[in-house]
């Protein structure tokens, strides 16, 4: 063979090698991206070819999220019960914009993808049966999640509350206002998606972001709860004194923290700066506990844990630096760079109202097969393995809670239902004393055997601007859920 030939034939197997290997990566190192990725319409056109399976809420097995057959190529729909009611959790299902939260978490459950359905799956194809995906129960429970999407929407609120049983993580209403309908984008008319795509995505109040898990927010007085758990296990008794002045500089500077509206406390020792909701004492206490004190305790209430899932993945909470004592005092009142997800601001009333013990949040309860067998079901675990603070101490926390729900305003109060809670208005923006506050409230009932926890926030003070508190917007929405939950109405 002369020299060219061979140069030709050298090159001829080099460029079938690097051919070979193109494949070998397109087909086995990057096919499962490739399948999951949500532009693959050919993935899409096989998905809606079988009938994807439902999303069901724990209380009756209500769909949420189901199928309706279709006469057009595509063969299925997807329908939603009440589109923007439960959009936070479901997510959509598009075949032009993928999916988005539980849809694109279960996905492979849903549409019959995962390995646990793989007996099933063989079986439809030697049977002929119609393929069918799996189903997702959720441990959401409709009468919590409409109280708590009803009382903000009515009320025109943007903002999020969240609802779990604290004994077990289980989730029972996780909101997010202004929401949207996943039906619009579930229509197989193509212009029909993009419309409803386009007016989302450019509404400057972002109905699709999930404000409940992916927005992080000042927690104001709410974070006391974290201080005064610190407190409590550092040996500070409820009855010790506090200063009841109305200001502290703050260390090493010119600048004051105040009490709300500048007043003194109107009381003089721990339990009722906490009732009160008094600045001074509990940025006085964060100071002398120090950072690695407060951290700790946060970080066992779940604050700064990077990898929580529900499976929905949710944004780390954050105390910030805590670079020095002053920036110790601002954070014991829940400002300076302290950012709480609504999630969080729940397990900070979850993890007392159980002992002092967090749980992991959960959004599902169990995955079912297209028969309704379970494939798996869902335990209740432990957030850190480390309780935030013991059992007596988290009896005395609630006992300080429920004297600072006496002294909270705000309407949905029950007299057979006790309450403990905490209230707080947080300050944000670049102008805080003339931008309306963000309003929380968090809180567990019933006190002494504790069968809800919920956290509320309205952004930028609702319907009362500069004038908002806790009590006085954010307390009725979380008294609410908890009636809706107890029975109460």
């Amino acid at each position: 063979m002369n020299k060219p030939m061979r140069r030709i034939g050298i090159t001829m197997i080099v460029m079938v090698m690097l051919l070979l290997a193109n494949i070998t990566y397109i087909q086995v190192v990057k096919a499962d991206s490739y399948r999951t990725d949500s532009r693959n319409r050919r993935v899409l056109l096989d998905e809606y070819s079988r009938e994807r399976g439902s999303i069901v809420s724990q209380a009756d097995g209500q769909v949420l999220a189901g199928v309706q057959a279709t006469d057009d190529k595509l063969k299925f729909q997807r329908r939603y019960l009440d589109g923007p009611l439960y959009a936070t959790v479901t997510g959509y299902y598009s075949r032009r914009y993928g999916s988005g939260g539980l849809e694109r978490a279960e996905d492979d459950i849903l549409n019959g993808s995962d390995p646990r359905l793989f007996v099933r799956r063989l079986s439809d194809m030697v049977t002929g049966r119609d393929p069918r995906g799996g189903n997702v129960q959720l441990t959401i429970n409709p009468a919590v999640q409409t109280a708590l999407y009803q009382m903000m929407t009515q009320r025109n609120y943007t903002g999020a509350a969240v609802a779990m049983n604290p004994k077990t993580g289980e989730i029972l209403g996780l909101v997010s206002t202004p929401s949207y309908d996943p039906n619009r984008l579930a229509t197989h008319d193509d212009e029909a998606q993009q419309k409803a795509w386009t007016q989302y995505t450019d509404d400057p109040k972002n109905p699709m972001l999930d404000r409940a898990i992916s927005e992080t927010y000042p927690a104001g007085s709410t974070l006391k709860l974290v201080v005064a758990a610190a407190e409590l296990e550092n040996g500070t008794s409820p009855n010790a004194p506090v200063s009841s002045a109305p200001n502290v500089t703050l260390p090493g500077t010119n600048t004051t923290l105040e009490n709300y509206a500048g007043a003194p406390c109107q009381g003089n020792t721990f339990a009722e700066a906490l009732a009160h909701s008094c600045n001074v004492p509990f940025a006085t206490f964060a100071g002398q506990l120090g950072a690695d004190k407060l951290r700790a305790t946060a970080a066992n209430f779940g604050i700064g844990m990077t990898d929580l899932s529900i499976p929905l993945s949710v944004t780390p909470s954050s105390l910030g630096k805590l670079e020095s004592t002053a920036a110790l005092y601002q954070t014991g009142i829940g400002q300076r760079d302290v950012r709480l997800t609504p999630l969080q601001d729940c397990l900070l009333s979850a993890t007392v109202a159980n002992g002092g013990m967090a749980m992991k949040p959960q959004l599902v309860k169990k995955l079912l097969a297209p028969d309704l067998s379970d494939l798996e079901t869902f335990t209740p675990q432990e957030l850190t393995g480390t309780p935030a603070l013991s059992a007596a101490n988290a009896e005395i926390l609630k006992q300080m809670m429920e004297a600072s729900e006496a002294n909270t305003a705000g309407g949905g109060k029950k007299a057979n239902i006790k309450i403990a809670s905490k209230t707080g208005t947080a300050e944000h923006g670049t102008d805080p004393k003339n931008t309306p506050p963000h309003a929380w409230y968090t809180g567990f009932a019933p006190a002494d055997n504790p069968e809800i926890a919920v956290a509320v926030i309205v952004e930028s003070g609702g319907n009362r601007g500069l004038a908002a508190t806790g009590g006085s917007v954010a307390a009725e929405i979380g008294r609410a859920a908890i009636n809706a939950q107890l029975g109460g109405g």
